[in-house]
């Protein structure tokens, strides 16, 4: 009889066994050499689907070896540990070929690189190209045009989600209970197609779980001891989208334009964060930008011109240090989860790469504060300057980000200012929260709209009006903090308020145990002509200044501009009023006045 010699990877994909079928192979002796089954048994008792596989398809070749006239026997010295050792070098796959050497066999193999040394050695040799129509794929047929993604579990029936984001529904594919066999039958077929189609990598091999990306069909595979029971989740996307299919404004398309580069979308699991990413991504590539992408495992959907890497060597920080050869003018980094991709994506931000990062958060604020302890506080305004929130796969909130010097929110001392990041709602630049360092704690302080008073604070006032309101019946009050309180009264009542070398509003203060800052109540729409303070105009970058008499620091003061009223500040160091250009404010002052001229300071205090 003729000798045939079977090597690992065509006893794992099965190509011996089809030849054999379609009748290619009769009367043979195959000898199967006994470093495969050592290495067969060796991946399975690690709990690896390749060992369990390869068994399989022997314990197959055993009988079928009765109807088609073959032999088979296991032939050969077992593996030593130095061949374990050497194996990734080649060890094991020598000895096959020796094999076939020493018995004047036919080495059959699917490995290209055996093939090429066999004949190197003048050893006669098969090669058997792997061929898997993936249209054969039984994992498919659970598939259809709404079928976001397939739940495979082991004694349980198959399950899928239908729909799309945001409004899909867990159904019951059919009735009948999922066998390991079968689930085993899915993972071989999925394992085989990798190491025959181009459109297919293996992401991630673990003892116990694979990733595999084939074509747009993600794969997750787990099995014990990873968990308690064999599990397949496939998720495929079922749409495409463009930004133009998003509801975007005009000013937010142009931010994606011109001037957006250090861009967060975050949001739920499956609330289209990715396909967002994707669109970007395409949006980039089409103005004529260099785009890549970082993914693990790669499962954007973009144009053929995009690259998407991957890992280098476990790490993304190996990643970028390819990128930054490369040239890139952005990259879309899908799911940033682990502190060092946080470092990663930072580090690649601030060396002017343009960044659209996808984080897993409920809320974009939640976003934001995942960067918070990964990166200093100052540098996040320059990793982030939009945040774009997804849900049900639209876009449902966007935040602005910018460094500011100032007193936070809230706070009244003007000795008090500090570095503050202000979040502002992007499509009407409302200021609603605050990040700053307080105490050696970084905080994110919510700046709300004013809302009527409750509760303490609420009878802490009318305690507060009922004292005062003995002196004058229109008094005003305004809570500054939890231990000072602004009262506003009539000019003619401040006298008897303030008392004789201000005894009388000493006793008011002890009696009320918070400091009271007495001053006079000018009404609204009242025209005023005189008594403003002199001031000069400026402006920086991001503010206006209105500076007055240094003498004035800390007093209060109204602003009017064409006689209406405009707002109440506090005067900072050195007489300077610091107005932000982009709060309502500034808005105000540019609404009502053409020029300086227009523009009236009226000191509150005495």
């Amino acid at each position: 009889m003729s000798k045939i010699v079977a090597d690992t990877s065509v006893i794992i994909n099965g190509q011996l066994i089809a030849q054999i079928e379609s009748g290619n192979v009769r009367n043979f002796e195959i000898i199967i050499p006994q470093s495969v089954l050592d290495e067969l048994q060796s991946q399975a008792s690690k709990k690896k689907e390749k060992g369990f596989v390869g068994l399989e398809k022997i314990k197959r070749l055993k009988l079928l070896s009765g109807s088609y006239g073959l032999n088979i026997v296991v032939s050969g010295p077992h593996t030593t540990s130095d061949d374990v050792k050497l194996a990734s070098s080649g060890r094991i796959d020598a000895l096959i070929v020796d094999m076939a050497k020493q018995n004047n066999a036919i080495l059959y193999t699917s490995d290209k690189v055996q093939h090429l040394v066999a004949q190197a050695e003048g050893v006669e040799t098969v090669f058997l190209k792997s061929e898997i129509k993936t249209t054969s794929l039984e994992f498919l047929k659970y598939f259809d045009s709404e079928t976001m993604s397939v739940h495979l579990k082991e004694n349980q029936y198959p399950l899928a989600k239908k729909g799309k984001p945001g409004a899909f529904e867990l159904t019951k594919i059919n009735d009948e209970l999922l066998s390991k066999d079968y689930l085993e039958l899915i993972t071989s077929q999925i394992l085989d197609i990798v190491n025959t189609h181009d459109s297919s990598t293996l992401e991630i091999s673990k003892t116990g779980a694979y990733v595999v990306q084939h074509e747009d069909y993600r794969i997750a595979i787990t099995y014990p001891p990873f968990s308690e029971a064999f599990e397949i989740t496939i998720v495929h996307p079922i749409v495409k989208l463009i930004l133009d299919d998003y509801t975007i404004s005009e000013k937010l398309m142009e931010r994606f334009a011109d001037s957006a580069e250090g861009i967060v979308i975050s949001g739920a699991p499956g609330s289209g964060k990715s396909t967002l990413a994707s669109g970007l991504a395409n949006f980039y590539h089409k103005k004529g930008k260099i785009v890549k992408t970082f993914e693990s495992p790669r499962d954007l959907q973009v144009d053929s011109g995009v690259t998407q890497y991957s890992k280098l060597d476990g790490s993304f920080d190996n990643s970028a240090d390819i990128l930054l050869l490369v040239r890139p003018d952005y990259t879309i980094f899908d799911e940033v989860r682990r502190r060092e991709d946080f470092v990663t994506f930072a580090d690649l931000r601030l060396t002017g790469v343009g960044m659209v990062g996808v984080v897993h958060a409920n809320s974009p604020l939640d976003a934001i504060q995942r960067f918070i302890g990964k990166i200093e506080l100052g540098i996040i305004p320059n990793v982030l300057d939009t945040v774009v929130f997804v849900k049900d796969g639209g876009i449902q909130k966007v935040y602005d980000l910018e460094l500011m010097v100032k007193v936070p929110t809230g706070m009244t001392e003007s000795d008090l200012a500090r570095p503050v990041i202000e979040i502002r709602n992007f499509e009407d630049d409302v200021l609603e929260h605050e990040i700053y360092t307080f105490g050696e704690e970084n905080v994110i302080v919510p700046v709300g709209k004013k809302v009527d008073k409750v509760g303490i604070e609420k009878l802490a006032e009318d305690k507060i009006k009922e004292t005062f309101r003995r002196y004058d019946p229109r008094a005003e009050v305004e809570i500054l903090s939890d231990n000072r309180v602004k009262v506003m009264v009539d000019e003619q009542c401040i006298a008897s308020i303030i008392g004789r070398g201000g005894s009388n509003i000493k006793e008011i203060e002890k009696s009320l145990r918070v400091h009271i800052d007495v001053v006079e109540k000018i009404s609204d729409d009242v025209s005023l002509t005189s008594n403003d303070v002199p001031f000069s105009f400026s402006e920086s970058k991001t503010s206006l200044l209105l500076t007055v008499n240094k003498n004035f620091t800390s007093m209060h003061a109204d602003i009017y501009g064409n006689e209406k009223f405009i707002a109440s500040v506090r005067i900072g160091k050195k007489g300077q009023i610091i107005i932000p250009k982009r709060s309502d404010v500034s808005r105000k002052l540019i609404d009502y006045t053409s020029s300086q001229n227009d523009i009236k300071i009226y000191l509150k205090d005495l």
